[in-house]
């Protein structure tokens, strides 16, 4: 079987390209902080929140004997028929749930399904392991109380850049819990060599967010930093979405690769003249990907 990044992209997307690329090119290359003053510039020129309608219910949650915040919105008209975990992206050290609540409402309502939003802690005021030990409380509070608390097992997670990668964490220490609870997982434009010692990981070797993330991890190979590394043998279904122009892809198809060899369902979806976290942008490709991701989630939310 012979392949090339050609014949993995969807040809129906192909005239999308154009479009794509005018988009990005009047909209021009944007990067992420790269120092500690950047990074508190960043926050400080976010900007203001606009609220969901219903709003999101904000909680304190409890798995593990570790409390943490959470984001909830349920659907409006039906009771839920499932349950998403929603991380938000942000290299670590920037986002938040709340920044993700009009998304989130919509993708209530579109799948009549809860979603919930994890507010884990920040790098670099609280580095590894702060983070994924977040989410893991939420995964495992949604594990024992989904049932009650929306009446449904039918459980997702869904990530985004640097959440995709706390997605893929949380699966692999559930697993090795014994918990087999969500039915798939949605990773968006994830990272998952943060060691650099792969070719892939390497193309990111300069980037802030990797100390300020990582901390002083005496070994950034430990799969729980990177996930590239880790045993995932016995995951649920997977969808790899990523953009050919995101300088993460090498690293996408490299773990498409490793899941695939542990026998994991994968599908991988890659989208031409797409540059990194292009589906949080309001062009022609990150509509096609929406839609796909939605398609996906529903199938994963249906008896």
């Amino acid at each position: 079987m012979r392949l090339s990044l050609d014949s993995i992209i969807d040809s129906r997307l192909l005239p999308l390209a154009d479009e794509t690329r005018a988009f990005y090119a009047q909209r021009g290359n944007r990067s992420g902080p790269a120092g500690a003053q950047e990074l508190a510039e960043a926050r400080a020129a976010a900007p203001a929140l606009i609220p969901s309608d219903p709003p999101a219910q904000y909680e304190i949650v409890s798995g593990n004997g570790r409390a943490v915040p959470v984001r909830i919105q349920t659907p409006t008209s039906t009771p839920s028929q499932g349950v998403i975990l929603d991380l938000h992206g942000g290299g670590f050290f920037l986002g938040a749930g709340s920044r993700d609540d009009l998304r989130n409402r919509a993708l209530a309502d579109a799948h009549d399904a809860t979603v919930v939003s994890v507010d884990y802690r920040l790098a670099p005021e609280d580095p590894w392991p702060a983070a994924p030990d977040d989410v893991e409380a939420a995964a495992l509070w949604l594990v024992e109380s989904a049932s009650d608390r929306f009446g449904t097992e039918r459980l997702v997670i869904s990530g985004f850049s640097a959440g995709s990668t706390l997605a893929m964490t949380t699966l692999v220490r559930l697993r090795d819990r014994g918990i087999a609870a969500f039915r798939g997982a949605v990773l968006q434009c994830g990272t998952y060599d943060l060691s650099c010692r792969t070719p892939a990981g390497r193309l990111i070797a300069d980037e802030y967010f990797l100390g300020a993330y990582a901390g002083a991890a005496p070994d950034r190979t430990h799969p729980d930093i990177s996930p590239i590394y880790a045993d995932v043998r016995g995951l649920p279904p997977i969808l790899l979405v990523v953009g050919a122009d995101d300088v993460l892809l090498a690293d996408n198809l490299a773990l498409a690769a490793h899941l695939v060899a542990a026998r994991v369902d994968v599908d991988l979806r890659v989208y031409p003249a797409a540059p990194h976290a292009f589906t949080g942008h309001d062009a022609p490709m990150a509509r096609a990907a929406l839609d796909d991701i939605d398609e996906w989630i529903a199938e994963r939310l249906r008896d």
